[in-house]
């Protein structure tokens, strides 16, 4: 746990000798995109010891942005097991919602966070958008002040500019620079003040969109003013409808529109035909399964959602430690001992399985001193980086075993004191490296490092997706999770987009009847989700090209798969 930075006493309050200080952190999530939480805001969550959430989706959030894995349920683990469970992360507090279900008034929600902060812990108060813009952040912080607790306000992005800035719409420009914040939910709203507005940004106004649009036309606004609606702001999971005033409360209705929503009135939002960037990515609203370890998933899933996917996650393989550790025992002692003249690592997860090796036995990276270390591509040699040490050498071209064969020179009997080369791998990798290198004059001391074991089955609504198309794409990294996702979950829908890294992967998915739709151009994860990307952009392209809509392969469902038309 981070040492408290604990407040000055001038600011928080004088504190009691030996009592601790209560201090509270107010901070905004903003409309719902991790990634316009600030730096301040995240700094502060990874500091926290108890998070005071405002809505459900927090705590998810938290988690995504802290790199936490999900809560463990309770039917997971009983008796003595249970108790040994460690929750990683903050506590987290509801102070949104009652026991009972419903919103909790403002008083109530300063009580749960007053009594929070009194007991001294690290709390961060999380409110959606900005803590003092339509939020109960102000009348919170005063009760703070009533109990000597202190506190900050750390400000977020606001619904009221984020979710019109995502839908491609400007709140002013050059012709119009006044705006207009009105909120729909409370007391009745003379319309006719904001008649000469030019531009309105209206909050909470879907359920009564119908007698707004009616009020504000009586009040003098044309009945063929600019109206936007969007949903679920910033999320991958956004829409947007546009209209005039005339027409919105139809076709917001016929969409399907529900709250959260911002509305934005006026001429501005002629500017989103132009402007749209958020729902125009290529894979914007795409769904995509990313069957990978856990530990895996993340930097893949991230690059999804920069190109406007929502990535799904489903582990169809885990990492456990060998059946046997003699070997690798006996490796590691030889490495200290000097027996070596390489060690080569071919995954991340074989550096990860010697460094715990090496912890277990108390040694550090000082002991790889007069080894050559190779590593099979960047993101390997990255996790070297990490543990202290430095790769000699790394594929100048493709990336993987092959690669590294072609840079990795033959013994010398002369040049090279030692002959031997540890490797450390999975228990299933082929045995190309280690051929290549005997045929280079090489020993070579092939180590069970780890094993890759199949994860149990997704939950059955999972499954049922994949069978029956409700998933857009599904991208590939290795043949072992083509093969452990056909056998834990069944073969994708024929609409399903296929995306593979590379070549194997490619024959093993067609090898279980799948044909691949997208390949990357090198081995790595960003280059396949890259491929993706052009597909889907490509795809857009054609349907804009012939007047068709926008639509995702899962609205689709063609009886034979088209060809493949990205490599």
């Amino acid at each position: 746990m981070t040492k408290q930075n604990t407040p000055s006493t001038s600011a928080a309050g004088t504190a009691a000798a030996g009592r601790p200080v209560k201090w509270v952190s107010f901070v905004g999530s903003g409309p719902g995109d991790p990634g316009l939480l600030t730096v301040r805001a995240v700094e502060l969550l990874r500091e926290a010891e108890v998070v005071v959430t405002e809505i459900p989706d927090h705590e998810a959030l938290v988690r995504s942005v802290l790199g936490l894995p999900a809560p463990v349920e309770a039917a997971e683990a009983t008796g003595d097991e249970a108790a040994a469970v460690e929750p990683e992360g903050p506590v987290f507090v509801d102070g949104g919602f009652g026991e009972d279900g419903q919103p909790l008034t403002h008083a109530a929600r300063a009580k749960v966070v007053v009594r929070q902060a009194k007991t001294g812990r690290r709390v961060v108060r999380l409110l959606s958008g900005d803590p003092f813009l339509y939020a109960s952040g102000p009348e919170e912080a005063l009760a703070c002040t009533k109990a000597d607790v202190g506190f900050e306000i750390v400000s977020g992005v606001s619904s009221v500019t984020a979710v019109p800035a995502y839908a491609g719409i400007p709140l002013t420009t050059k012709n119009h620079r006044e705006v207009a914040v009105v909120t729909c939910s409370d007391a009745k709203v003379d319309w006719s003040a904001y008649a000469a507005h030019p531009t309105l940004v209206l909050l909470s106004a879907v359920g009564a969109i119908g007698e707004i649009a009616d009020e504000l036309v009586a009040a003098g606004r044309s009945v063929d003013t600019p109206v936007s609606m969007t949903r679920t702001g910033t999320l991958t999971t956004q829409e947007t409808v546009v209209s005039t005033l005339g027409q919105i409360a139809a076709d917001a209705r016929a969409a399907g529109m529900t709250p959260p929503a911002v509305t934005v009135v006026g001429a501005v939002v002629e500017q989103r035909d132009a402007l749209s960037w958020f729902e125009t990515k290529p894979l914007f609203g795409w769904r995509v399964l990313v069957p990978r370890t856990k530990e895996q998933a993340g930097a893949l899933s991230s690059r999804l959602r920069g190109h406007g996917a929502t990535p799904e996650e489903v582990p169809t393989i885990s990492v456990e430690p060998p059946r046997n550790p003699l070997q690798m025992d006996k490796a590691v002692r030889g490495l200290v001992e000097g027996r070596y003249e390489w060690i080569a690592f071919t995954s991340v997860n074989a550096v990860r399985a010697v460094r715990e090796k090496f912890e277990e036995y108390g040694l550090d990276a000082r002991a790889f001193s007069g080894l050559k270390i190779a590593a099979v591509g960047e993101k390997t040699a990255a996790s070297l980086s990490d543990w202290g040490l430095k790769a000699d050498l790394i594929p100048s071209g493709e990336q993987s075993a092959r690669g590294l064969l072609e840079d990795w020179p033959p013994y010398d009997d002369v040049l090279d004191p030692i002959n031997r080369v540890f490797l450390p791998r999975a228990d299933i990798a082929t045995e190309t490296l280690v051929a290549g290198l005997v045929e280079l004059g090489w020993e070579v001391d092939d180590v069970t490092a780890y094993r890759t074991v199949r994860a149990a089955p997704p939950p059955a609504p999972t499954r049922e997706a994949i069978k029956t198309g409700k998933f857009d794409a599904v991208v590939f990294t290795s043949s072992s999770t083509v093969r452990n996702l056909v056998g834990i979950a069944g073969k994708p829908h024929t609409s399903t987009v296929i995306g593979v890294i590379g070549p194997a992967t490619a024959k093993t998915a067609e090898e279980h009847g799948l044909r691949v739709d997208v390949m990357a151009s090198e081995p790595s994860v960003e280059s396949l989700v890259d491929a993706l990307a052009d597909f889907g952009a490509a795809r857009r392209s054609s349907l804009l090209e012939s007047g068709q809509p926008v639509t995702k392969p899962s609205d689709r469902r063609p009886s034979t798969r088209r060809k493949a038309s990205s490599k």
